[in-house]
């Protein structure tokens, strides 16, 4: 990897780091015919869209009592693999229990006023999947929906030869009462409008490939989602005092997810970015997935930064918007309080991103592409809606029906102000 200074970045450069595309517009047309089909053709688009992009021929499209003999197979055998489940789905699920908001009440002059918050019904969660496993994705996206009390969570998964154990045993530990083997587009699709097998709810969640994502973004506003999401994210902030190897096995861990996954370091010190740039090349021929590794490399998004000063540093960081945020400085809790635009943050030599993506606690579906600059990640708010509720007695009104009888009238509403004036009659 080569060092570039923030200073000498082109236009160009800046738009390709600030900008970042998921591939998702390429894709939206494709998208729309495979929705359409689904609306109308039901069962029968999704097993061939099964057929045609994932080489399955799919039987039963509801796999919830595979899902529950996956985990009864894992745990008869005493699974090691179902220990790690069973551990961080507990620290996620003591992490999101926090989350939860309380019903209030107060009393305002004669006015008792207040909010409550209910879960929405029904929850689809989608968890990537096919050949590949993604247990994790499971519990990051099932846990916070059983713990806001959502009455019915439905996982779609992509099908497969075998789907993966491990993925089917996390839906269940996580909660799920329902489970499809439907991936891709189609799987959103019969999410959103259901199908003679997938039954319809009222929101989305879950990340994915563009297609997902495409997906996503076509049938919100018929549902609704949590967000659009991209490819994987990193940057590291780091100071002189940062390990360069450990900076390096952050961006190289971020890398081994996709060809098109971002990731930076950027620091106001030459030597630790010159140092950091070749601990990454020095290493990435000992990962598994260096191909894909490498092309993340070349991604426009990605790369080694050396900034004029940390403050310098801090303004690119807060304007990349990272979906994971790992700083590593003498003083990380300062440079912290300088920066809002973060998915999730990660202090100090011992927070590698990893352990957020699987065990820590907090959610790892997370805004990529710039995201965090409007909203945060999945969390139990997410499954939740809020009423606010009012109870006025004679008084409490008597001491704003002035108020309101101007107003009323003010915008041409008689009958508004009426309504008011007839409690004092």
């Amino acid at each position: 990897m080569d060092v570039r200074a923030v200073a000498d970045l082109s236009p160009a450069e800046r738009r390709a780091f600030f900008e970042r595309d998921a591939g998702v517009e390429a894709v939206r047309e494709d998208v729309r015919g495979i929705i359409g089909r689904v609306r109308e053709e039901g069962d029968v688009a999704v097993r061939e869209f099964a057929e045609e992009f994932d080489g399955v021929s799919v039987g039963n499209l509801d796999i919830t009592d595979e899902a529950a003999r996956a985990h009864d197979e894992l745990a008869d055998a005493d699974d090691p693999v179902l220990a790690a489940i069973r551990d961080a789905a507990d620290n996620i699920r003591a992490f999101h229990e926090r989350q939860r908001p309380d019903d209030w009440r107060e009393s305002f002059d004669g006015r008792e006023l207040g909010r409550r918050f209910r879960p929405i019904d029904r929850a689809g969660v989608y968890v990537p999947g096919g050949a590949a496993a993604y247990p994790s994705s499971a519990l990051m996206g099932v846990i916070p929906a059983t713990v806001a009390g959502v009455d019915h969570v439905a996982v779609a998964t992509p099908p497969a030869d075998e789907i993966s154990a491990a993925t089917l045993a996390a839906i269940h530990e996580a909660g799920a009462d329902a489970v499809y083997q439907v991936g891709g587009a189609q799987a959103i699709a019969a999410l959103a409008y259901g199908t003679e097998s997938v039954t319809n709810v009222q929101k989305v969640v879950g990340p994915g490939n563009k297609w997902v994502t495409a997906a996503k973004a076509e049938v919100q506003g018929d549902v609704e989602i949590d967000f659009l999401a991209g490819p994987s994210e990193v940057l590291v902030l780091a100071d002189d005092t940062a390990d360069p190897e450990l900076v390096a096995a952050e961006l190289l861990a971020q890398a081994e997810h996709d060809p098109n996954a971002s990731v930076v370091a950027v620091t106001a010190d030459a030597d630790l970015a010159a140092s950091v740039a070749e601990a990454v090349e020095a290493t990435i021929d000992e990962r598994d997935r260096a191909e894909t590794i490498r092309a993340a490399l070349d991604n426009e998004a990605s790369g080694v930064l050396h900034a004029r000063s940390m403050s310098e540093a801090v303004l690119f960081t807060e304007e990349y918007a990272a979906e994971h945020l790992s700083i590593m400085a003498d003083d990380d809790e300062a440079l912290l309080e300088r920066i809002t635009n973060a998915g999730s943050v990660f202090l100090g030599d011992h927070s590698p991103v990893a352990a957020g993506d699987y065990a820590a606690g907090p959610n790892h579906v997370l805004p990529t592409n710039g995201g965090a600059r409007r909203y945060g990640g999945l969390s139990v708010d997410t499954f939740l809606r809020s009423s606010t509720v009012q109870r006025l007695d004679r008084e409490g009104l008597a001491g704003i029906a002035d108020t309101v009888t101007t107003l009323a009238e003010a915008e041409g509403l008689e009958a508004h102000a009426e309504s008011v004036r007839k409690r004092f009659d």
